[in-house]
């Protein structure tokens, strides 16, 4: 799979590199239909549609710590959730340190704006939008999840999403978060503000954030199992619906490959939980008055 027509990314580590080779392999000859949403090369998604669509619909995002990735990364796990009849849509995003936040977050927040607009002609259902990603992409879909204002800036109905499926997420920023050194996709301007800003579990709207599945390896990073224990706690608190599944004996990267697993595992978790999620109402025009963004 050639990703050559992208501009130069941060390098991988051995290990991010053995995972790029890995996914890749596993999503060699996989096609969907690839869309722009923006000017920027990242600025991308490709659409998979299933022969039998049951209408959900899951924008997810890849990870790679915020500078690195490409939505070619997540292509493998479209079989298995094609399977269930869930079109999947794997969209890209801007990377630092080139671009610091929100830039990669109001990216995100475009391609589930274009999948709104869009995903009817693709044979999904625009009232069962769910948006999920693994690691720096699971952290962009909870953060979008939890708050409202992105919506009512590009005209989008407050329950556009139906709910979050993060896997190995970050879900904290800032000196408890257990991170060693802070990201660079942060910038250095104003740095409290900042973290607080880009911590979902810091911006939870009750009224705004849809049911949670959350994801993670046995054998994750340590800091992101705590964090996850700690937006379970955060979501309850706020009375939002949460499940929790923990992937036995996966790493971090595991945890990515076992999103692309068949006949069971994740996907098939994933879709039934789906579709057992209640369907918001969704005006057909106007949009609800949402709070002001945090």
């Amino acid at each position: 799979m050639k990703l050559d027509h992208y501009p130069p990314q941060e390098p991988l580590s051995p290990l991010g590199a053995a995972y790029q080779a890995r996914i890749l392999a596993l999503g060699e000859g996989v096609a969907g239909e690839a869309q722009a949403y923006g000017a920027d090369p990242y600025q991308t998604l490709t659409v998979f549609g299933p022969e039998a669509p049951s209408g959900e619909v899951v924008v997810f995002f890849h990870g790679g710590g915020w500078t690195s990735g490409y939505k070619e990364w997540m292509y493998f796990m479209a079989p298995a959730l094609l399977a269930q009849g869930v079109t999947f849509v794997s969209a890209g995003y801007r990377l630092a340190p080139g671009h610091v936040f929100p830039s990669a977050l109001e990216d995100a927040a475009d391609a589930v704006a274009w999948v709104w607009r869009h995903i009817e002609e693709q044979g999904g259902d625009r009232r069962r939008i769910f948006v999920g990603g693994h690691s720096a992409g699971g952290h962009y879909a909870a953060l979008l999840a939890v708050s409202a204002g992105w919506r009512a800036a590009r005209s989008l109905p407050r329950g556009v999403l139906s709910g979050c499926l993060p896997v190995s997420g970050v879900y904290r920023l800032g000196a408890d978060s257990g991170i060693a050194t802070r990201p660079r996709f942060l910038g250095t301007l104003d740095p409290a503000r900042v973290d607080a800003a880009a911590s979902p579990i810091a911006q939870i709207d009750p009224g705004a954030c849809p049911p949670f599945l959350i994801t993670h390896g046995s054998r994750d990073f340590p800091h992101l199992v705590v964090q996850a224990r700690q937006m379970e706690a955060a979501l309850r608190a706020a009375g939002v619906p949460v499940q929790t599944h923990v992937l036995e004996g996966a790493d971090h990267f595991e945890a990515s490959v076992a999103c692309g697993e068949r006949p069971a595992g994740w996907p098939a978790l994933a879709a039934a939980w789906m579709r057992q999620t209640p369907h918001h109402p969704i005006p057909s025009t106007g949009v609800p008055q949402c709070k002001a963004p945090h």
